[in-house]
């Protein structure tokens, strides 16, 4: 007779619900992992609308990014809970990565969302990244992303957003590595971002500071977002 399953370790607890992370979980090959369930129940019922429909865009992306490495993979979405694979991995601004090959693999990455139609729209955020423990990149925190319907204007513009971000990372970490075109992408925002951080972004960091109490780096330790 097999024990009770541990019960689930809460990661965050916010105004948008709650993140878990749930131990001996059954996986696709019939061994026990680990799986995080962002549970939208728990939302003030103020925001509940607003935190199923991040949630939603959650399950949207992983749903298109299904099968490729350094995501985590979308196991259930019931309009309130979504449930997704754990990644095993280090926040990029704790391992501060500075090897090359973590860049070219990462760019690699970010390459394959795009031609999955997936724009990851919140890369600014080094939580966001993760450096696996073999070394390789991982990207988490996928509420903000987009699946535009089509690849034109908008599609482009909000990839080359992803990309400088991914960009402004390298420099901080391994700037030496940094290529001449990669220096000149850094040196040209898209209008959209020369808008946003003169508009958008103040309003935001009043919203989520001011009002909801949370920074760029939250989520950064505990790792459930």
């Amino acid at each position: 007779m097999t024990g009770a399953l541990p019960a689930p370790t809460l990661l965050k607890r916010d105004l948008l619900g709650s993140v878990s992370r749930i131990s001996g979980a059954r996986d696709e090959h019939g061994g026990r992992g680990f799986i995080i369930e962002r549970n939208t129940r728990d939302a003030r019922w103020w925001l509940r609308f607003a935190a199923r429909w991040l949630a939603h865009r959650e399950a949207r992306a992983l749903q298109a990014l299904q099968g490729i490495s350094g995501v985590p993979r979308l196991i259930d979405w019931d309009g309130a809970r979504l449930q997704r694979s754990w990644i095993d991995g280090r926040p990029m601004h704790h391992a501060r990565p500075r090897d090359r090959a973590y860049y070219r693999e990462a760019l690699r990455l970010l390459r394959r969302l795009h031609a999955a139609g997936v724009v990851h729209n919140d890369l600014a955020k080094e939580p966001n990244w993760l450096v696996a423990p073999d070394g390789s990149p991982a990207l988490i925190d996928f509420q903000l992303a987009s699946r535009p319907r089509h690849r034109g204007r908008r599609f482009r513009t909000l990839a080359y957003d992803d990309l400088r971000h991914l960009l402004k990372h390298k420099r901080t970490y391994c700037p030496e590595a940094l290529t001449s075109r990669e220096r000149a992408i850094l040196a040209r925002r898209s209008c959209p971002a020369a808008t946003w951080m003169r508009t958008g972004k103040p309003v935001y960091l009043f919203v989520t500071r001011r009002v909801l109490g949370w920074s760029d780096r939250e989520g950064a330790g505990d790792r459930g977002a």
